[in-house]
Order: structure tokens, then C-alpha cells, then sequence
């Protein structure tokens, strides 16, 4: 189906993935559920052991068609894309991708706005196998490129928009440095998804997201996925192996499922959210919205220049000195729960505090970010916005506002 790629991407995330060896007659494919793969013959089975590709039995481990089926979906909607590793979640791709780059003595550079399992995992996992690590700033091109020179990095791990406080990155430009320094770009581009942004064509290496968000889409499971050219697809795939790293097939189809819908689901949050994110920066209670689909937040200009698309998580700051003021907030809110995680149909509120989980970006979080404000950050769902908005109105009205 490589002929698809040349498709827009709602049709591309309907006819991917759907190989009729794999489906039969009907649309899509059973749930194959088995640990054991039977042979016909011993010289079968021989013949199996010199073959690793999706599409041919071996052992459950390896997987059948139902994970075969959404791992070759996500391959197809991503350009650039040779093959897609699956993993048990979001976490488990992170460290699939660290692992099957690093080995001990190695020296990783990771945005300053990072995931914070990701941030944790340099400081833990990572150091305690003998990776060194540096935060950075994915905003400041010359300090990036000045700590490029004083050691070179083997990985630089990006995030974009940044987790929590929304930074649009100039990711192109980032990855090109990397590349000069013969460092390996890997993304987390859980936020925007393939749909959203092509992070291979953009230069990065290695792309991972957490199929948990957008592509589930329902709250109901936990999945991860990495895709790369042929060579670090390689590398993805024998680490994932080694670790034993497999998903249930009952899993693979709810996300093969989610995925049919992602689009529709992706371009209505999308509105939602601009809708709702221009409204709080209009209220008196609000000090700034992040969020770099709208016109006014410092990012929007590279969002517009390398983004397709956009979802509904970005984050706002309180007018106020209340440390618990955005936990006011929040307990308030009637049509938004208060959980992790997001991208599923319904909408989420959570009180978060960025300054934590930053080393070298401190400085700007006056500036770009929120300073020692409280904040919130919002999933935005399938609701409709103007109740939405109604909701966050009688919310706000709480807070005192000096």
C-alpha cells in the first residue's frame, strides 16, 4: 500500500494496515490471541528461525496479525517511516528508543521540557547503566550548539510543543546541528501525533508516541510505538526483542480502532481547544495561555511553519499568588475530570507545576513560561466547547483576583 502515502491523512488512517492476509473478508483484523505458533514439520519450523519480519508466524512474543496490523498502519501514516515497534506504553517506547541508541560512556543531551518519566529516565536508568546526561534549552540555538562542542552528545532527545509549558522548538534546525556532531534526534511527538507533524521528514531519526493519547483515543489502554528508517527501525525492533517488550492483541485492536477515527477526533479537539484557549486569555483571571495554536503565543510562528495539525492539550497560568488557587480551580470544574494522561473523547483538568521539573529553563518561565504562577493544564475533548467554556467561566469567577 505504499501508493497510500501519496493519500491525504484521513484516508491514509483508514486503508492503513488493512492487508486482506491479515483481515480476511471482513474490515478489520480478528484479535489472534496465542502464545504458541504450531509448524506443519520440523523443516517449518527450521525455516521460521531465519525469519524476524511481521507476516511471519514464529512465537506469540513476536506477535500475529492484530499487532502486525497496527504496527504496518503506523508505518504507512508516517512519512519517512521503514518500519513501527509497538511496547507495552508510552514509557516503554521512551526507553526502547534510549536503549537501542546508548550504551555506557555514551552522553545524552535532553530538552529541558521534557516528559518528566523522560527527564527521570536520564537521571536514573540511564546514569545508573553509565549514560551521562545534560538538560538544555531547545529554545537557545547557540547554548545548543555550544554544548554540542564542549562533548559530543550520541542522542538528543526533543519534545515538541514541550511538556507542560507548550515551547514550539525550531526542530529542523536542531536536528541538522545534531547531525553535524554525528548525534541521533529522537521525538516524543506524543502531542501532535504523525497526523500533526512528520518528525522524520523534519530530521529526526527515531519518532515515538504514545498510542495511550490520540490514537486510542477511549482511556481504555496502554500502548506505545516508535518508527524510524530501515536502520534504527532494526536497532528498535532487536532491543524491543531482547527486552521481551509485547503488546496484548486484545490492546493492538482497540488502538488499530481508535486509529480509523484519530483524524476526525484530532481536528474537532483541535477547534475546541483554539476556541477555548482564545477565550481564557480574554478573562482577567488568566495571566497566559500557552498554547501555540493561537496567533499570540511565541511559538505559533514555527507551529505554523512545520505543523499540519494541532490537538487539544495546552496549559494557562492563574492571575494570582495562591499556590492553591489552580486546585480551587479544578475542583470546581463540573464537565472536566481531574486525571492523567489525555487525547481521549472526554476532558481533562490538572493542576501542574512546571518549575519542578526544570534545570536551565528556569529563567525563561518568567518570560515564555508562568514564573512561580499556579497553572492548569487542560484535555480538551469532545464536548462541546461553549459548555465547556460555561463551565471554566463559573470556575474562574471563584478566584479573587487582586
Amino acid at each position: 500500500m505504499n501508493g497510500d502515502r501519496k493519500l491525504r491523512s484521513g484516508t491514509r488512517v483508514v486503508r492503513a494496515g488493512r492487508r486482506e492476509e491479515w483481515t480476511g473478508p471482513v474490515v478489520n483484523p480478528p484479535v489472534w490471541r496465542g502464545s504458541t505458533h504450531l509448524y506443519a514439520t520440523e523443516a517449518e519450523r527450521k525455516a521460521a528461525l531465519k525469519s524476524n519480519q511481521d507476516g511471519d508466524f514464529f512465537y506469540g512474543r513476536r506477535g500475529a496479525p492484530t499487532q502486525w496490523a497496527l504496527a504496518e498502519a503506523l508505518t504507512e501514516i508516517e512519512p519517512g517511516a521503514h518500519g513501527t515497534v509497538l511496547y507495552p506504553s508510552g514509557v516503554a517506547a521512551i526507553a526502547g528508543c534510549l536503549l537501542a541508541v546508548l550504551k555506557p560512556g555514551d552522553h545524552l543531551l535532553m530538552a529541558d521540557n521534557a516528559y518528566d518519566p523522560s527527564r527521570s529516565m536520564a537521571s536514573g536508568l540511564l546514569a545508573r547503566m553509565g549514560v551521562t546526561h545534560a538538560f538544555f534549552d531547545p529554545l537557545d540555538l547557540p547554548a545548543f550548539a555550544a554544548l554540542t562542542a564542549e562533548r559530543t552528545p550520541r542522542v538528543v532527545w526533543l519534545e515538541c510543543p514541550g511538556s507542560l509549558t507548550m515551547e514550539v522548538c525550531d526542530i529542523p534546525a536542531l536536528t541538522a546541528m545534531a547531525r553535524e556532531v554525528g548525534a541521533v534526534s529522537l521525538l516524543d511527538n506524543t502531542w501532535a501525533s504523525a497526523l500533526g507533524f512528520a518528525g522524520l521528514s523534519h530530521g529526526c531519526d527515531i519518532v515515538m508516541q504514545s498510542l495511550s493519547k490520540h490514537v486510542g483515543g477511549h482511556s481504555d489502554l496502554m500502548m506505545g510505538s516508535a518508527s524510524a528508517g530501515e536502520s534504527w527501525y532494526r536497532a528498535l525492533r532487536r532491543t524491543a526483542q531482547e527486552l521481551g517488550q509485547v503488546v496484548s492483541p486484545d490492546d493492538a485492536a482497540l488502538a488499530a480502532r481508535g486509529l480509523r477515527t484519530m483524524a476526525l477526533r484530532l481536528q474537532q479537539t483541535t477547534a475546541s481547544a483554539v476556541r477555548i484557549a482564545g477565550w481564557l486569555a480574554e478573562q482577567p483571571q488568566v495571566a497566559q495561555v500557552m498554547c501555540p495554536m493561537l496567533e499570540s503565543d511565541p511559538g505559533h510562528a514555527l507551529w505554523r511553519r512545520d505543523f499540519i495539525g494541532g490537538c487539544g492539550l495546552f496549559s494557562f497560568a492563574l492571575a494570582s499568588d495562591d499556590p492553591a488557587a489552580s486546585g480551587q480551580v479544578v475542583d470546581a470544574l463540573e464537565h472536566f475530570g481531574i486525571g492523567y494522561s489525555w487525547g481521549g473523547f472526554e476532558s481533562l483538568a490538572l493542576p501542574i507545576y512546571p518549575q519542578q521539573f526544570r534545570s536551565v529553563m528556569t529563567p525563561l518561565m518568567g518570560d515564555r513560561g508562568i514564573g512561580p504562577r499556579p497553572a492548569i493544564r487542560l484535555s480538551i475533548g469532545l464536548e462541546h466547547p461553549e459548555d465547556l467554556v460555561a463551565d471554566l467561566a463559573q470556575a474562574l469567577a471563584q478566584l479573587e483576583i487582586p
